[in-house]
């Protein structure tokens, strides 16, 4: 039985409450840290920068360094990340009609796991320049082997081919990067730790970085909602309501893949946000992209801020990896979908 085409509109109630949940949990991130500043004196600092609110402020120089330059910027870069991570992975379970699948299905996590790897182990180390950029030609390069080996294949017969491509291209980038990491022993710690994902050394650069990329991607997958219901009745009834479900998948995979490339490029790995979210608001609130792809975007920013703020606070003064947290959430949340959705009983929800 396939999933019939969603025509529920985004209820404004749960459009205002996951703005206001975001919006709470961003302002928890900004005034709760490791650094010891009363959280009354960050949120004086805060109202004293708005329009037509002159307050004064009790923190020095340093304290204000701390908010605006590491804590502010932080919780914006989680919160783009998060968005990009969890509407990406909308827009491939709504291509692929597949719950389980996320932003990094086609190879994007492996092939900038190889680009990264290569710019730290050949390059100057972790905080290198190079990094970023290597990682997200690494993401790229991975999806368009694969696209091209899916279309040589015959991908039109069903997208299990192209997600079959991901899978050999995936597999040959991980080799690649295990030979490289052997090749090059002393760079291994420092290319784990990108791979558990880090936020602790982000600054307003790498938010004015990826945010035009976000921002492009976000909003293709947006304005693609619709057609992403259509898909879900199947490719031949998709086509005969006046959709070329080819060009429509080509467009939100490529959307969703530069986006999360993006991003991966300037956290790393940060798993399970596109897998989780966009699942948990389809069990909610059903199974419409028109309302799985907004709430989507602000729900996986809500969820990566709070996933930060846990991760450098709960063994502060030291900082778990970012990766490490959603991994604690997303692992045993993927084991309760892969067994509601034996049989396709969750998908047709």
């Amino acid at each position: 039985m396939r999933a019939a085409v969603g025509t529920r509109r985004l209820p404004p109630l749960a459009l205002a409450g996951a703005v206001a949940v975001l919006a709470t949990v961003a302002l928890a991130g900004i005034v709760v840290g490791p650094a010891g500043i009363a959280p009354g004196a960050v949120l004086s600092e805060l109202a004293g920068r708005l329009p037509g609110l002159e307050t004064g402020t009790d923190l020095d120089a340093r304290q204000a360094a701390i908010v605006w330059d590491l804590r502010l910027p932080r919780v914006v870069l989680a919160g783009l990340v998060g968005a990009m991570l969890a509407i990406a992975g909308a827009a491939y379970q709504g291509v692929f009609r597949n719950p389980l699948a996320d932003p990094y299905l086609l190879g994007v996590a492996a092939g900038a796991g190889l680009g990264a790897t290569l710019a730290i182990a050949y390059g100057t180390g972790p905080t290198s320049a190079l990094v970023p950029l290597a990682a997200f030609a690494g993401a790229v390069v991975a999806v368009v082997i694969t696209y091209g080996l899916g279309r040589s294949a015959g991908w039109r017969t069903g997208p299990a081919t192209l997600i079959l491509a991901g899978v050999a291209v995936a597999a040959f980038f991980t080799a690649v990067q295990t030979f490289v990491q052997q090749r090059q022993a002393d760079s291994i710690r420092e290319v784990y730790a990108w791979i558990l994902g880090r936020l602790g050394t982000v600054g307003w650069s790498e938010v004015r970085l990826i945010l035009p990329y976000l921002a492009v991607s976000a909003t293709v997958i947006l304005l693609y909602r619709r057609m992403l219901d259509v898909l879900a009745v199947g490719e031949e009834e998709a086509a005969t309501l006046g959709a070329r479900p080819d060009r429509v998948r080509a467009v939100l995979v490529a959307a969703a893949t530069i986006g999360t490339a993006a991003a991966v490029a300037v956290t790393g790995l940060i798993g399970f946000v596109g897998l989780v979210v966009p699942h948990a608001i389809r069990l909610l609130l059903g199974g419409s992209y028109r309302v799985i792809a907004p709430l989507s975007l602000l729900a996986g920013a809500t969820f990566l801020i709070l996933a930060d703020l846990v991760a450098r606070t709960v063994v502060a003064p030291a900082e778990l990896p970012i990766g490490v947290v959603t991994a604690f959430v997303g692992a045993p949340f993927f084991a309760v979908v892969l067994r509601t959705t034996r049989g396709g009983s969750a998908w047709e929800r």
